[in-house]
Formats: C-alpha cells, sequence, structure tokens
C-alpha cells in the first residue's frame, strides 16, 4: 500500500515566522516535501488587483491608537486564494508531501479538511504576542505596518489545531523539530 503525503499547513498572522519554519522543516525532514507560499499566490495576480476592490485592497486605519490595515479581498482574489487551497489538493494527490504557510481569515481550515481528508493533513497554529508581531514587521521593511495588529484577532478564530507553537520563545529551526516530532514526518 502506497504511504499517503503528508501535507502540514502553517497558520499564523503575517510576521510569526511560518516561512522561516517552512524552510527550517524542508531541511530535516526524511522524506522531501515541497514549500507551498500564500505569497506566491498573490503575486499571480496582476498589478492592478492590489487596491482595487475586485482583488485586493489594504486600508489603512487606527487600533488601540497604533496603525492597523484591514485587508479587503475581492472576487479575484478569492477565486486565487480558493485556486491555492485546490491546488494544495492536486499536488497531494501527485504524491508530494506539501508544508504550506498561509494566513486564514475565514473558513479556509475546514475547506483544506474537506479536500485533504484522504491524505496525512495536519494544522499547525504559529502564535506570537502582538507587540513580537509588530516588532518582527517594523524590522522585516517588507510589510505594511498594521498587519498584524489587524490579523491578530482573526487568524486563529474558529481553527481547531492539530498543533499549537509559541513562535516567540522558540526559533524556526526548533518549531520545525516538534513538528516534525509530533507528526512523524
Amino acid at each position: 500500500m502506497a504511504l499517503r503525503p503528508h501535507v502540514i499547513i502553517l497558520n499564523g498572522v503575517g510576521s510569526v515566522g511560518k516561512s522561516s519554519t517552512a524552510r527550517a522543516l524542508q531541511a530535516i525532514t526524511a522524506e522531501p516535501f515541497l514549500h507551498v507560499a500564500m505569497d506566491a499566490f498573490l503575486e499571480m495576480l496582476p498589478a492592478k488587483m492590489f487596491g482595487d476592490p475586485e482583488g485586493l485592497v489594504f486600508e489603512r486605519a487606527v487600533d488601540d491608537g497604533k496603525p492597523s490595515v484591514v485587508i479587503r479581498s475581492g472576487p479575484v482574489m478569492a477565486r486565487a486564494m480558493r485556486g491555492m487551497r485546490h491546488a494544495v489538493a492536486a499536488m497531494a494527490a501527485q504524491g508530494n508531501n506539501l508544508i504550506v504557510d498561509d494566513v486564514m481569515l475565514g473558513d479556509e481550515a475546514r475547506e483544506y479538511r474537506t479536500l485533504l481528508a484522504g491524505f496525512n493533513a495536519r494544522l499547525v497554529g504559529l502564535f506570537a504576542p502582538l507587540d513580537v508581531l509588530e516588532a518582527r514587521e517594523r524590522a522585516r521593511g517588507d510589510r505594511e505596518i498594521g498587519l498584524a495588529r489587524w490579523q491578530f484577532d482573526r487568524v486563529h478564530q474558529g481553527v481547531a489545531y492539530d498543533l499549537e507553537i509559541d513562535a516567540a520563545k522558540s526559533t524556526p529551526l526548533e518549531n520545525a523539530q516538534r513538528i516534525r516530532d509530533a507528526f512523524g514526518i
């Protein structure tokens, strides 16, 4: 009997360390894992879709006296993200082990669970305090300041995880080791 592919889905606020954890996990797993990054799918959108209500709009706001960036997704963005989830399932159906990094702001976890029911799919929540996320966001220099603040109370809402990791207290390699050991990969 052929082994079912493993799909590890990392969910968390931007700048929590999903991509770094994914790369570290790729380096230490016994079998090869492909890294599927939400950002790669965002980069597929035409530039004109950024700032367009049909695509993706970032609205500057103030929350508790600090900058916040509200994310508004239109139908083009919604189709692209549904396509990403279906692409993940298609890649797994071809026998690929996957590490997916995503920022789930709706019912994506349920859709992943449905699409990946025939695979060894695991949802991993990466958490960190808001002040840590905001400091990382500022240090990166490639993110809208305030995204972490807006995402903070939304990303993990209603998601049941197979593993939760406090990414503020561990390195990406330590996160990867916990994931590897927890799921025997």
